[in-house]
């Protein structure tokens, strides 16, 4: 089957070269031509681990190709529009921008019959939009819309599209879900859970899963505190309630706060919607507003750990990005924390295995070290903000020698209160005795 795919970005490259992995023919088309010039040349823009590898596979066995040129999606049985839908500024509402151009620019360029598969994390109502937009720009266009959310999270995106947890189109039309049907047939074989709907429903789908996630990092952030003050362990909590069926162990582990590219932005806009339609998601809205300032008292909680004397002392700091196994910094914890530390008169020296050329154009005035004992060395203290596996297993005696003073602070969680203190380190962590 041939299939277009608009948009080149995360979701979009991800998507399509599984897509080409399962046997179509799939052409990913973006109107930034350098990036599409890159990948034409193999080079890779963010960092997925696998990627890179599978887009080299299907480009080779001639599966996947990449354009700037909407012409190119003649002849296509589905065209995917997985572009940008970020905030949009002023109002928490996403930004539907993207989405609209790319409606308007298929419905110009359909020759046949497609199925336009609404890829993009967009709000209810987006794909009787774009339906729209399409029978208003080429009345003579054949074509049904569906909806088919991503659930890809970073750092195994191919992973989670290759064996997801469930798969859901949303569209009214049976030629569509034949279509629809055709395209996942690998994940069909293997019994994956299919979910078809309304448009709608699949739309809410989405939101409804990832605001799910925050309020659930939310909670054990919420018990996390409560813990540290009655005495409690937040890891013996957290497994008590997660071996309830009901509950379930993911996204129970405290942190300084949730951040990328998806749980901020779409719970923003999930609030707006709700808000527009008249059943406001106050539990949403309360999870937004306390991890917001959590990453602002996981800055004082480092000014505490140095005596509550930052101005002149100089803090190191393993991890920037958002979450391990990514370079994605957008509205990662770090990003609010370092620079109120920066602000309080703390030197910031910071590593990460592969976020620092991102997180270099937020934060210039971080100083930006090779590997981690670079810099430790002659650090007040140590700060752990993303849990990366090069991290989990420092040479301790190494660190102690290298700081100045033996401050380490974890907020991840990923070392053990008595052993850092056997091994000599006042050491602080969350929701735990030190």
């Amino acid at each position: 089957m041939k299939i277009a795919v608009i948009g080149s970005g995360y979701v979009g490259l991800v998507s399509g070269a599984c897509l080409s992995e399962f046997g179509h023919e799939v052409v990913c088309i973006d109107a930034d031509q350098e990036k599409i010039r890159r990948l034409k040349s193999g080079e890779i823009s963010i960092y997925e681990p696998g990627l890179e590898d599978l887009v080299e596979r299907n480009t080779a066995a001639k599966r996947l190709s990449f354009s700037t040129g909407i012409g190119d999606i003649a002849g296509a049985q589905a065209v995917f529009i997985a572009v940008g839908t970020p905030s949009r500024r002023g109002d928490g509402h996403a930004d539907m921008t993207y989405v609209h151009a790319a409606a308007a620019q298929i419905a110009a360029a359909l020759k046949n019959y497609a199925v336009v598969v609404t890829k993009s994390t967009v709000p209810v109502g987006t794909g009787r939009a774009v339906a729209k937009i399409i029978r208003e720009t080429n009345p003579k266009a054949e074509f049904d819309v569906a909806s088919n959310p991503e659930f890809l999270r970073e750092g195994s995106a191919i992973q989670d599209f290759m064996r997801p947890d469930r798969v859901v189109i949303g569209t009214d039309a049976e030629r569509a879900k034949t279509v629809m049907r055709q395209i996942y047939r690998p994940l069909f074989l293997i019994d994956t859970p299919t979910l078809f709907t309304k448009l709608e429903t699949a739309e809410l789908i989405k939101y409804s899963a990832n605001a799910f996630l925050a309020m659930k990092i939310t909670f054990i952030n919420q018990i996390s505190d409560l813990c540290e003050k009655v005495g409690a362990d937040v890891h013996d909590v957290a497994r008590g309630i997660g071996l309830d069926g009901r509950i379930g162990a993911k996204f129970l582990h405290p942190s300084p706060g949730f951040g990328g590219s998806c749980f901020p932005k779409d719970a923003r806009a999930l609030i707006q919607t709700a808000r527009d339609a008249g059943a406001p998601v106050s539990l949403i809205e309360a999870a937004l507003d306390f991890n917001e300032a959590r990453k602002h008292h996981m800055a004082e909680r480092i000014v505490a750990a140095l005596g509550g004397t930052p101005n002149g002392r100089t803090v190191a700091v393993l991890g920037l990005t958002f979450k391990p196994n990514t370079d994605d910094m957008r509205e990662a914890a770090s990003t609010t924390i370092l620079p109120a530390l920066i602000e309080r008169g703390i030197k910031v020296r910071a590593h990460d295995p592969e976020g620092m050329a991102e997180a270099k154009k937020q934060m210039p005035d971080l100083v930006y070290c090779d590997d981690p004992y670079q810099a430790v060395e002659g650090a007040d203290a140590l700060v752990i903000l993303t849990e990366w596996n090069s991290y989990r297993s420092l040479d301790l005696d190494r660190v102690k020698q290298l700081l100045k003073t033996p401050v380490f602070i974890d907020l991840r969680n990923i070392y053990r209160p008595a052993e850092m203190a056997a091994a000599g380190f006042r050491y602080s962590s969350l929701g735990r005795s030190a």
